[in-house]
């Protein structure tokens, strides 16, 4: 096994064990058997082995600038545009392998968790300003639709959702996503 691919088992064990925040490229590269400056050198930075751990094409933080870009009571919608317009493209396919690989494994469930939280639904929650107590309820609730509606319309292909215009969807599916985002959600078991 090459001292790259090393690092990558040991990435997707200590991310999938840990979690993004918690796994350290000291850990990941004392388990590889590596000196941490060869991460640095195969990958360039600790995000990046991340990306490369969960074979990624896209990185969602890079659109949640997008989405957040405009009026706040529009944010579902173009999430949802977003979303669709991403998963329609040549990223969707390895999207598509990536949630395939997830659902077989552990550790793959355990790396698109993370993925999800850190690279999409936190940074567009901070970015609407949502309060910590309220952040994790609602990022279910967001990640609950979002991964419904890529089942749904890409892995099952479901008619008429599968083949129905961005637009449409979008509109179907912004306010329930808007209202997980900033409307009401009964949340008040949780404190939130």
């Amino acid at each position: 096994m090459s001292s790259r691919d090393a690092v990558l088992s040991a990435a997707r064990e200590q991310f999938s064990r840990k979690g993004y925040d918690a796994a350290t490229v000291r850990a990941i590269a004392a388990e590889a058997g590596v000196d941490p400056s060869m991460i640095n050198h195969h990958f360039g930075s600790k995000e990046q082995l991340f990306m490369a751990a969960l074979e990624s094409p896209v990185d969602p933080k890079d659109h949640i600038t997008a989405v957040l870009r405009g009026p706040r009571e529009g944010v579902g919608e173009r999430l949802v545009m977003r979303v669709l317009t991403v998963w329609d493209s040549p990223a969707g396919a390895a999207g598509v392998a990536v949630l395939r690989t997830a659902m077989q494994h552990e550790w793959g469930a355990a790396l698109v968790r993370e993925f999800i939280l850190n690279r999409a639904i936190n940074p567009l929650l901070a970015g609407l300003g949502v309060s910590a107590e309220e952040a994790s309820w609602r990022g279910n609730l967001v990640a609950s639709q979002i991964s419904g509606l890529i089942l749904t319309r890409y892995l099952i292909k479901l008619e008429p959702i599968a083949s129905t215009p961005h637009a449409v969807v979008a509109r179907a599916l912004g306010p329930t996503i808007q209202r997980y985002l900033t409307g009401a959600v009964g949340a008040d078991h949780l404190g939130g």
